[in-house]
């Protein structure tokens, strides 16, 4: 059934597609027909260009937007009764309301939606409502439910759906390129011993912990003046924007270092400079930039969140802090700054914890076990 099997994969922004490039490629050669949707961009044509994907552009807005999310609906409509696919799988928030609503009145057998991380915990009032609706829908539509981690299936099941759902592995719906990620790869190249390099890896945005980072950092600093913060991402001042204090430090202290978004090599040189990555997050589904930094064997400070909390086991693999604890993030951090020896264990057990449980190859078998399960 597989060659007569097609499968659209949907994110909102193409950039996303990297969550599910490699699985297509593996799907495709299983023979599976793939097919990549997306809103229009670099991403979702370098999938076509580069790897022979045909693809489909549908725009998307991520914050709610009545009228636009009304006509990409009506869009996607007319795709899936045009393409007939067997399956629809989506990622990312607004593409699972729209694609599992779309695929839902056009008869779509197969409707999965993969939650990798959900946004209504940390909202209030009438937004947490709507949030909370919003992924209700998008359960109710869909025939299959994926949550990303244990801690975000908790979340669906007490709040949100009855319906079965299972993480698939141990979670995670990319996994780590460890050869990639390899610190050895970096063994002719000297770190720099004059300075202790703290480095964030994600969207600079407020619920990400951006503001109590840089406030735990700056202070810090004061104590000791050697440490430096690394800053990779960008920033999104019209969705979830810094408070102004926060924003004055990053632009007056020559210690941090905002780079911008990195990729490839880039990145994992990155980690590899580092000497502590800290993820101080209010949210997460299974974040990738802590499964990288832990198969760079980076010592870890994580927020006890859902995913990072499945990751990082509090002082064997990293040190987990309460989330929007600006005073407990600053501890963990001078800690690991003073304590050698605790550095230098959290570091030997990071490898080893990805390697066993969220290597890519395993990670993306679950997910074709998974399909290969589906269409028996």
């Amino acid at each position: 059934m597989r060659g007569k099997t097609k499968i659209i994969r949907a994110s909102t922004v193409s950039l996303s597609i990297g969550f599910f490039r490699d699985i297509m490629i593996r799907m495709r050669e299983n023979g599976y027909d793939m097919v990549a949707l997306s809103s229009p961009g670099a991403h979702l044509t370098k999938l076509n260009e580069d790897d022979g994907f045909r693809i489909i552009a549908v725009p998307m807005d991520r914050h709610i937007s009545p009228i636009h999310d009304l006509k990409s609906l009506i869009s996607l409509i007319r795709v899936f009764l045009k393409e007939k696919p067997q399956v629809v799988h989506s990622i990312t928030p607004k593409a699972g309301l729209l694609c599992m609503m779309a695929a839902w009145l056009t008869r779509v057998p197969f409707r999965i939606h993969t939650f990798t991380g959900l946004v209504w915990p940390t909202a209030t009032g009438i937004q947490r409502k709507v949030l909370m609706m919003t992924d209700w829908l998008t359960c109710a539509c869909a025939t299959h439910i994926i949550p990303e981690g244990n801690g975000v299936m908790n979340d669906l099941q007490t709040h949100i759906t009855k319906k079965p759902m299972r993480v698939l592995g141990y979670g995670n719906v990319k996994g780590v390129d460890m050869e990639r990620f390899n610190p050895d790869r970096f063994n002719d190249l000297k770190k720099d011993k004059s300075c202790f390099i703290y480095l964030f890896v994600g969207r600079i945005v407020s619920d990400k912990g951006i503001n109590e980072l840089v406030w735990a950092f700056a202070k810090l600093h004061k104590e000791f003046p050697s440490v430096r913060l690394w800053l990779v991402g960008n920033y999104e001042p019209k969705l979830d924007p810094l408070n102004s204090e926060t924003e004055n430090v990053i632009s007056t202290n020559s210690d941090i270092l905002f780079k911008g978004s990195l990729y490839g090599d880039d990145l994992v040189k990155a980690y590899n400079d580092a000497d502590c990555f800290v993820m101080p997050s209010y949210r997460e589904g299974f974040p990738n930039s802590v499964l990288e930094a832990g198969a760079m064997g980076l010592p870890q400070i994580v927020t006890d969140i859902n995913g990072s909390r499945e990751i990082i086991t509090d002082g064997e693999n990293g040190l987990i802090v309460p989330s929007k604890d600006r005073d407990a993030l600053y501890r963990a951090m001078e800690r690991l700054y003073k304590e050698t020896p605790l550095r230098k264990r959290l570091s030997l057990n990071a490898r080893k914890m990805i390697e066993t449980r969220f290597e890519s190859n395993f990670v993306q078998q679950c997910q074709i076990d998974f399909y290969d399960e589906l269409m028996s």
